[in-house]
Formats: C-alpha cells, sequence, structure tokens
C-alpha cells in the first residue's frame, strides 16, 4: 500500500458509504427509553391524529357563512346556545345563526366548520357579536391532519429525537424497535502523552484532551464510550492495546500517531486488525490530511490527526457519517451545511478542501461568518467557533460577502 495516497472529501465520503454497514442486532425499546436511537423498522399508524375536529383557539363554532361582513363596525350577531367541554363529546349541533363556546383542543361540534377567536366577538348574554369574518376551516384542525390512518409516519432509519417519539406517542405506542446502541473504543497514542488529569506536565509533555473531545462528542451522538487509555509509541504494546480493545466494540477510534514519522505504527497496527483494511490514507483536506479510515472484519476503524483541533473536525466530518452508517441511521449524500456569508477574503489552496472555523452571527437578518484564524493545534479555536466553513478544492479561496457552506457544531 502506498502511504499517503490521498483521497478528496467527495472520494472519502463516497468510500465511507459504501463500506461501513449497518449493525444487525436490534432490540425492543420502551419510547420513554428510545431517545437518539435508530429505528429498525417502519412505523405505520394505525388511526387518525387528531381522532376528531378540534379547535386550535378559545373561541366560538360556527358556520363560517354566517360570519361573512362582519366587521368592528357592523357586527355580526349569532346565538350561543351552549358550550363544549374539554374531553367530552361534542353532539349538539351547530345551525344557521347559532355559535357554541368550544375551548382551544375542544371537539368541533356538527354542522360547523369554523371558529371565531373569543378577541373577535362578544357574548352579551347569550347574543354573540362577531367583529370579524372566518373562513370554512379557520381556527379548526380536521380529523387525520396530523397524522393519518394507513400512512408511514416514520421511515426505518429514522433517528427518534423528542418530536419523533412525541409523534409516535399520539399513535398510541408504547414500544419501538430499533437497532441496538452502539460502542466505541477509544485509545490515545504517543510518548508524549499523558493522562488530563496530570497536574505538573515535564518538558515535552501534553495533556490527553482529545479523549475527552471525541468521546464527548460520541457521547453527544448516542453511542457508548469505551475508553482505551494511552499507549506508548511501541508497535506491540500497541498492537496489543489496540486488539483488546477492538474485540469488545463496533468501531475503534486511535488518535495520534497518524503523521509521517519514524514512530508511526498506526497504519501497520491498523492493517493487522483484519481485512481489507485501510481504504483511505490521507484525504485532501486541511486541517487533518493524516486521517486513516479501515474496514477490518465489517468493523470500521478511524486514525484520527493528533493536533486537537484537526480531531475534532476530522471526527465531525468523516466519524459522524461512520458511526451514523453504523447505528442504521439514514444520511443524505452530502454533508449536512447551512449557508452564511463571509466577513473577510479567504484564500486557498486549488486541489484541496480547506474547512475555516467560524463564529456565526445574525446581522439585518442573515448569517455572517467570521473566520477564527488559527493553527490545527489549537483548541480554542473550536470552543470560539460555531461550525466550519468548507472551501471546496475547485476554488482558490473564497470573497467578502460570499455565500459559503458552514456545517454547524452547535
Amino acid at each position: 500500500m502506498q502511504f499517503f495516497k490521498v483521497k478528496t472529501v467527495e472520494e472519502t465520503i463516497a468510500l465511507i458509504d459504501e463500506l461501513v454497514p449497518r449493525i444487525d442486532q436490534t432490540e425492543v425499546r420502551a419510547l420513554e427509553e428510545a431517545l437518539h436511537f435508530v429505528l429498525a423498522e417502519p412505523i405505520k399508524a394505525s388511526e387518525n391524529v387528531p381522532g376528531f375536529d378540534r379547535s386550535t383557539v378559545d373561541g366560538y363554532a360556527v358556520r363560517a357563512s354566517d360570519t361573512y361582513g362582519s366587521s368592528e363596525s357592523m357586527p355580526g350577531f349569532l346565538t350561543v346556545i351552549g358550550e363544549v367541554k374539554m374531553g367530552e363529546e361534542a353532539s349538539v349541533q351547530v345551525g344557521h345563526g347559532e355559535a357554541i363556546y368550544v375551548p382551544t383542543g375542544g371537539m368541533l361540534p356538527p354542522n360547523s366548520n369554523s371558529v371565531i377567536m373569543i378577541e373577535h366577538c362578544e357574548d352579551m348574554d347569550g347574543l354573540l357579536n362577531t367583529y370579524k369574518q372566518v373562513a370554512p376551516g379557520e381556527n379548526v384542525i380536521r380529523t387525520g391532519d396530523d397524522i393519518k390512518e394507513g400512512e408511514v409516519l416514520l421511515q426505518e432509519g429514522t433517528k427518534l429525537r423528542p418530536q419523533e417519539l412525541g409523534a409516535i406517542a399520539a399513535l398510541g405506542i408504547s414500544h419501538v424497535t430499533v437497532y441496538r446502541k452502539v460502542k466505541v473504543g477509544y485509545l490515545s497514542s504517543g510518548d508524549e502523552i499523558v493522562p488530563f488529569q496530570t497536574t505538573k506536565l515535564e518538558i515535552g509533555q501534553i495533556r490527553d484532551i482529545n479523549y475527552l473531545t471525541i468521546s464527548g462528542l460520541a457521547t453527544e451522538w448516542g453511542l457508548e464510550v469505551i475508553y482505551g487509555g494511552i499507549v506508548k509509541d511501541d508497535f506491540q504494546t500497541f498492537q496489543q492495546k489496540a486488539r483488546a480493545l477492538y474485540e469488545k466494540v463496533d468501531c475503534l477510534i486511535l488518535s495520534g500517531g497518524s503523521s509521517v514519522g519514524a514512530k508511526d505504527y498506526t497504519t501497520e497496527v491498523i492493517q493487522s486488525l483484519g481485512d481489507p483494511g485501510v481504504f483511505v490514507h490521507g484525504i485532501s483536506i486541511k486541517p487533518g490530511k493524516p486521517t486513516i479510515l479501515a474496514m477490518a472484519d465489517g468493523k470500521p476503524v478511524i486514525g484520527l490527526p493528533g493536533h486537537p483541533a484537526s480531531a475534532m473536525i476530522i471526527f465531525n466530518l468523516f466519524g459522524k457519517r461512520i458511526l451514523r452508517k453504523l447505528k442504521g441511521e439514514r444520511v443524505e449524500n452530502k454533508l449536512d451545511r447551512v449557508y452564511a456569508r463571509i466577513t473577510k477574503n479567504i484564500p486557498s489552496s486549488p486541489g484541496r478542501s480547506d474547512y475555516i472555523r467560524v463564529r456565526l452571527s445574525e446581522q439585518d437578518g442573515e448569517w455572517w461568518a467570521e473566520p477564527i484564524i488559527g493553527k490545527s493545534g489549537l483548541i480554542t479555536t473550536l470552543v470560539k467557533s460555531d461550525g466550519i466553513v468548507e472551501i471546496i478544492s475547485e476554488k482558490e479561496g473564497i470573497a467578502q460577502g460570499e455565500y459559503v457552506p458552514v456545517i454547524t457544531s452547535r
């Protein structure tokens, strides 16, 4: 294998989509314990939501035509014949010239087709003055407007956020079949790396902050993280620890040791874990060129750069996609992006994708991206940023005021 035969960002994404499988194991979980899990089968609606026509406001159920021409200067007049209470069935029909009080969420009485808000009318001892006309269907939700019986509400591969859980609960479903939680193993390497709890550093030592940043992202994405500790630059020890951790997890992440150097054992260690081995050794990207991606007997292995900012950016760009695929989550063909205008000119080298950390701010109703300039080893550049701007390999930079794609991190 040729060392550092770099791939483009697009080639890397295509290879991830082609080679990374999803886990097969599923489990049934109670709905309240399924947050951030991924559906292993579609959810089909067995009933309508709502199950009856209801009001979206506090007001009076009417026939819309009875309010036509109503205004502040020339109100209409209707007879109030009753009210609907919450949780009760509306059985009294609304005839011409009649109105029935309905609270927000209350059932719409038969023969009515709209609700006039209480702010736009006045009940004078059973005589309702209407000061505004309403259209048919105004302030009303019809049966099945939210979810229709028989439709597929959620597809297999959907990540369950709070809003998806709410929609499922609306159908009276209490348990769902999901893909099991993915386990990720993290192992740091390097003679200079020491535990982040180290209070006093010796000359040349660096605290292992990548463990916290990378495992923090993985945890945020709903994954279980197993920490393998720190291993020195000794091939045999590195290989043994990597193998032991690899056997316990669904994906192995190695940080450090992926740049060109005499003590670089990462590629050899990864190759020894299983076939087909490394499929990306270097990406035409800045920061993060010395990135290694591999498949070892069905398990993805990610070799991250040692610099903290580079490691986080690469993990957000490619690690997240790998892990989403592994979880069984449906992913788009391209990276998730929003668009903002850049605040200053940024040069770039053609033939290489550049990712610039930015702080987002809103000005005059649109988003602006302010570059946070700093080298890849500076973790504070990520603390100050809200995302990263992508400068594609075909461009030689971006001009002030230009709209740019931003991959958000918050």
